[in-house]
């Protein structure tokens, strides 16, 4: 365990170093945003030092990763469960970490589940907490929102309305706007992206996306898979392109779609590229469903986890929609499968429609252009970066005159 938790140092630590944050995310959806706020804030202070837990994007942004998070991967009450004894080694140390670097502010990147606790260790410490990308509690009870006002000296939120809610509870929070405004657009021209990923375009592409969490693609691919080869049955001329998560081995996906005799192409970054070129897509609950969103692709959304998980999300959650699309447009614009309803034949049954009638396909797209017109103004990163660097400015200028009245 020692070996996994290794201290990492910083190498290019000068006495000049103006800021240093470290930072808290546990999914391929955190180190995206992660990611991003990063290049804002190195944008904004190039001398910022900047160090945590994430992943490969984060470190190509240029921060330091003290534990990468390729090694996580639950995602219901079950698989937590499990794994208690390795999550409170890691809870302890990234408080080990914050010790001996002392950094200006903790920023936390949704993954509620560890960084709910892990805040409270922060503030403990002496350590502002800054929280980015907050729990849904829209979905679930409003504590999570009290222990946020609690714990968390600001918080910046993706929606206005997110930001109401927190603000009657006494949370200092701010609207920052949502980050995907900045980053969900194809690179590529359709031709090039047809051409870079190997598909045909004169066949109709469905995008397959199994989450970002092993225990998701375990539990939702093989369903995809097997829905897939009923949409192909059902509509002749259609093949598949598999975004691979950076948190996700290649090979797992690869040893599963080599089982089910499909045109299927795997495939590694630009992955709005590949929404740009496709018909429908089929993806797991999460951030992926506002992406495709976003790009105006007709998704279906799909959620399963294990029994005890759903048991208990029945009796907390009160909400009649998962996906954020739904939520932000206040009805179902986008369909969804939960638990045992997550079948191939179901999840054919919704997208065979959208690859064979163009009316159908028409109106899901316009459904999901719409939800772009409720989110707000572009620029969020940026902004979300300079309110970062000003709350930091403030608290030391705070710590600076506190310090001169006591001399």
């Amino acid at each position: 365990m020692k070996k996994i938790f290794a201290f990492v140092p910083s190498t290019n630590r000068t006495e000049e170093v103006f800021m240093k944050i470290m930072f808290s995310a546990g999914e391929a959806s955190g180190d995206l945003h992660g990611a991003g706020l990063a290049g804002a804030l190195r944008r904004l202070d190039p001398d910022i030092e900047l160090l945590g837990m994430g992943g490969e994007l984060m470190r190509e942004a240029g921060v330091r990763i003290i534990y990468d998070i390729k090694n996580l991967g639950v995602i219901g009450v079950g698989e937590i469960i499990k794994k208690i004894p390795f999550f409170f080694k890691l809870r302890s140390f990234l408080v080990d970490t914050m010790a001996e670097e002392r950094p200006d502010a903790l920023v936390c990147i949704d993954y509620p589940g560890f960084n709910m606790r892990l805040i409270k260790k922060a503030k403990a410490a002496g350590i502002p907490v800054i929280y980015y990308i907050l729990p849904t509690i829209w979905a679930w009870h409003k504590s999570r929102g009290e222990t946020i006002a609690q714990y968390t000296d600001l918080a910046v939120s993706l929606f206005p309305f997110e930001a109401a809610m927190y603000r009657e509870l006494g949370t200092n929070v701010v609207y920052g706007g949502h980050p995907l405004l900045d980053t969900v657009h194809a690179e590529w021209t359709k031709d090039k992206a047809y051409e870079a990923f190997g598909l045909d375009e004169t066949k109709k592409t469905v995008v397959l996306m199994p989450g970002s969490r092993m225990q998701e693609v375990k539990g939702l691919f093989p369903q995809m898979l097997e829905a897939g080869r009923l949409i192909a049955e059902k509509t002749g001329n259609v093949q598949f392109i598999v975004p691979k998560a950076t948190t996700i081995d290649r090979r797992v996906l690869q040893k599963l779609a080599d089982t089910a005799a499909l045109p299927i192409v795997i495939g590694e970054d630009h992955v709005y590229d590949m929404m740009n070129i496709a018909d429908a897509a089929v993806c797991a609950s999460g951030t992926a469903t506002l992406e495709t969103a976003l790009m105006g692709l007709p998704t279906l959304l799909i959620y399963r986890v294990n029994t005890l998980t759903y048991l208990l999300s029945k009796i907390l959650v009160h909400i009649d929609n998962i996906g954020l699309p739904n939520i932000i447009e206040g009805r179902r614009v986008m369909p969804e499968l939960w638990q045992n309803d997550v079948t191939p034949e179901k999840i054919a049954s919704v997208i065979v429609p959208l690859l064979t009638e163009e009316a159908a396909h028409e109106e899901a797209r316009r459904a999901m252009l719409a939800v772009r017109d409720k989110m707000g103004e572009p620029g969020a990163v940026m902004r979300t970066g300079e309110i970062i660097l000003e709350f930091i400015k403030e608290i030391r200028l705070h710590e600076a005159v506190q310090q001169l009245g006591e001399l």
